[in-house]
């Protein structure tokens, strides 16, 4: 059995963790404030789940999720997951993050950053643009007419395809934007962060995006 490492258990990490167990896989999550505080949700996660440090949580994973605010992208082990799919659910918010000129100024992207602090991990943009209520009861089988869409990027075409397939299990088709340096595509005021969308609208979306500091 397939075990995800969930480094964060915040509303998009519990989801996942959720729609994971849902799905057959083993989860191990943390978070920052011990094991010992995930307690009630591993309790209602069921026995393929447990709690564990984010180290524990990254040394365990087959794959892992990285869920923490961007702000502590940098905290993430690093050698815990070398060699390792890592699925990047980060958006940057200067009001919570503080600002980051390279952010601001459309010259690097969160994921981007997170690989560049994961050298020898695969890392691929995932469940960043849907909200987390939306995981879990949002999807339908594959073939549904209108079925949601999401998005994934990366640099490792492993790393993108096995985020296609958990969007499939979860109940969503896939948009691969491409590399990492175009997943500023699907982050935060962006025309298709956290829209309803088929994959045509997707698409579209994509397509209308505009970046912060394009102009300058």
């Amino acid at each position: 059995m397939t075990t995800i490492g969930i480094i964060g258990a915040g509303h998009i990490g519990s989801q996942v963790a959720r729609a994971a167990v849902a799905n057959g896989y083993e989860v191990v999550i943390s978070n920052s404030r011990g094991p010992e505080t995930l307690a009630e949700l591993v309790h209602e996660l069921g026995p393929n789940a447990t709690a564990a440090t984010a180290e524990d949580a990254a040394k365990a994973a087959d794959v892992a999720v990285v869920t923490v605010p961007f702000k502590a992208y940098d905290a993430v082990p690093v050698e815990p997951l070398a060699g390792k799919i890592v699925i990047d659910t980060n958006n940057y918010y200067w009001e919570r993050d503080g600002h980051v000129p390279a952010l601001d100024e459309g010259r690097a992207t969160v994921s981007g950053m997170l690989q560049e602090h994961l050298p020898t991990s695969r890392v691929a943009k995932g469940f960043n643009h849907i909200t987390a209520a939306d995981i879990t009861v949002a999807g339908s089988p594959a073939g549904t007419p209108g079925r949601r869409a999401l998005a994934t990027a990366s640099d490792h075409a492993d790393a993108a395809q096995l985020v296609a397939d958990l969007y499939d299990q979860f109940g969503f088709d896939t948009v691969n934007i491409g590399p990492l340096s175009e997943s500023w595509r699907v982050e935060r005021d962006q025309p298709a962060y956290v829209v309803p969308q088929n994959r045509e609208e997707l698409v579209a979306n994509l397509a209308k995006a505009e970046r912060a500091g394009a102009a300058a």
